[in-house]
Formats: structure tokens, sequence, C-alpha cells
């Protein structure tokens, strides 16, 4: 493992490949990710790169696992539970266990942040329609939410 990578590009670092963000899947658009740091020695977490591209999202989810993420480029907003967060350059976003969120670009910029997780973790969870219709019952959730 390297103990030093170079920035190639604007957020694009040498010998790190940009990946899809998840292997398929219609509940997401316009996001790809790249695995900056995978553990190591004693460290037990990945470090990723996420990048959201204008008027993009993530998957809407929840899991066991916590996540810890920093704004790095553009904004966006965010769904955390049932608050949505208008996201700028290093806010920090942290999003507890089994809590529902969703990142999206704004429509004329992408949205970019790292992302600091357990290296062990569970399989995302996506809301079945009991959990989306809790989720649809704040109108400003339901506006912002994209399947």
């Amino acid at each position: 493992m390297s103990t030093h990578i170079r920035q190639t590009d604007p957020f694009r670092w040498e010998g790190i490949p940009v990946s899809a963000y998840k292997p398929g899947g219609a509940h997401f658009a316009g996001i790809t990710r790249q695995l900056l740091f995978d553990g190591g020695e004693r460290l037990g977490c990945q470090l990723r790169y996420f990048e959201i591209q204008p008027r993009g999202y993530s998957s809407l989810e929840r899991h066991q696992h916590e996540h810890a993420i920093m704004v790095i480029r553009g904004g966006g907003r965010a769904l955390v539970g049932g608050r949505i967060v208008d996201l700028g350059i290093h806010d920090l976003v942290r999003v507890p266990p089994l809590t529902w969120h969703q990142f999206r670009a704004t429509d004329t910029e992408p949205l970019g942040f790292l992302c600091m997780v357990d290296c062990a973790r569970d399989v995302p969870e996506r809301p079945d329609d009991t959990a989306l219709g809790r989720l649809r019952a704040d109108p400003a959730v339901a506006e912002f939410i994209r399947l």
C-alpha cells in the first residue's frame, strides 16, 4: 500500500479508479465512487469519495453502520432521518445507524463528499411500502426523495 497518492486532476487520484456507485439499479442517478483507503494494517475503516452530478442522487437507504461525511465539492441537500439539510463545502454530516438517508446534488453543480465507514458493514436496506409511506407523510420529505 502506497504512503502517498498524488492527485492527478481535481477530485481524481493516481491509480484510484472511478467506479460505479453500485452494481446496478434505477434507484440512484449520476453518481460515482472512488475507494481512497481500504483499511490497512490497523485502520478498520474505508475512506471513499462520492461524486453526484447535477440533478443526481444517491440511494434512499439505511443500515446498521454509521457514516461520517465531509462535503469537499459543490453543494446539494441531504435527507438524514426526517430532516432535510442544505450542504456546502466543508460541511460535516453524521448518518447514525438505521437512519434513512439520501444525498442530492443541486441542479447546476456536482456534489462531492468524502465518506468514512467501517470496513466490515452490513448491506443497505431500501424502504418497503410501509417505510416509504411513513417518510412521505412529511410533504417536504415526500418532495425530496427520489427512487
